[in-house]
C-alpha cells in the first residue's frame, strides 16, 4: 500500500533521508468510472496544498482522524459511515484507489471524508497544526521486506516524532500489518518513543472500528499473521 516517509528535517542525515520515500507511484489502470470520479469529484473532496489547516476543510468541527495509505478506500468509507461523529482525512497517492473512494463516498453521501492525494509527510508537516488529530490509522503499509529497502519503511523515528506533534495528548495511533517482521520493526521503533504508550502486550485484538481490509484478506490467504498495534499519545 502506498504511503510516505519524507520526514523533512534540517540536519545532513535527514536531508539525505528526505529523498527516500516509502511509496512508489506505480501505474495503475483507471476504469472509466474512476477517471470520471477524479475529474469531477476530486475537486469537491480534495484537501489541496493551499489549505493551511486541514480541519477547515469540514463544515462541522468533530474529532479528526487521518488514515495514511487507504489503498482502495473500502475501509475508510466503512469507517466514515460507521463513525459519523468523526471527520476523516484519507491520504493516498494511488489514482485508482482514490477514484474508487471518491465514487464510494459520493454514492453514500458521506460528508465527513476528505482526500489528500499527496505525500503524507507533506500533509502532516505543512497542514496539520500541533495536536490537531485525535487519531492516526495506518493499515497494512508497504512492508518493504528486503533488508536493503528497510530505509523506505513508513514507521521510522523521524516519522514517529512528526505523528507525535500532530496527535493530541490522549489521542490514538493504530497500526496493522500482516508481516510479522514489520510488526516487530514497528514495535522496535515505537517502544523507545517517550510520546506513545503501548496499549497492547505487545499487540491488541482487531478493534471494532477497523474493518477487515483487502490487504488483510490477501495476507491471510497467504498464511500471514495479522498484528494490530495500538498506542496512546502521552
Amino acid at each position: 500500500m502506498p504511503d510516505a516517509t519524507d520526514c523533512g528535517r534540517s540536519d545532513p542525515d535527514q536531508r539525505h533521508h528526505r529523498r527516500v520515500r516509502s511509496f512508489v507511484r506505480r501505474p495503475g489502470r483507471l476504469t472509466v468510472a474512476q477517471q470520471r470520479a477524479l475529474e469531477e469529484l476530486l475537486p469537491i473532496y480534495e484537501i489541496g496544498p493551499d489549505i493551511a489547516d486541514v480541519s477547515q476543510a469540514f463544515d462541522h468541527h468533530q474529532p479528526l482522524v487521518v488514515e495514511i495509505g487507504f489503498g482502495n478506500g473500502e475501509a475508510l468509507a466503512w469507517m466514515a459511515a460507521n463513525e459519523p461523529d468523526k471527520n476523516f482525512i484519507g491520504i493516498e497517492v494511488h489514482a485508482p484507489g482514490v477514484g474508487r473512494l471518491l465514487r464510494d463516498i459520493h454514492e453514500k453521501g458521506l460528508v465527513n471524508v476528505r482526500v489528500a492525494m499527496r505525500d503524507a509527510v507533506e500533509v502532516l508537516a505543512g497542514q496539520v497544526p500541533a495536536g490537531c488529530l485525535s487519531e492516526t490509522r495506518i493499515y497494512f503499509p508497504d512492508p518493504w521486506p528486503k533488508k536493503r529497502h528497510h530505509k523506505r519503511r513508513l514507521v521510522q523515528p523521524g516519522f514517529i516524532d512528526l505523528l507525535a506533534q500532530c496527535i493530541r495528548s490522549g489521542g490514538l495511533l493504530h497500526l496493522a500489518t500482516d508481516w510479522q517482521s514489520y510488526a516487530e520493526w514497528m514495535l522496535d521503533q515505537l517502544e523507545p518513543s517517550p510520546h506513545f504508550q503501548n496499549l497492547g502486550k505487545p499487540c491488541v485484538e482487531r478493534p471494532a472500528w477497523r474493518p477487515q481490509t483487502h490487504f488483510e484478506r490477501r495476507g491471510e490467504r497467504k498464511g500471514h499473521e495479522i498484528a494490530d498495534l495500538l498506542y496512546r499519545r502521552a
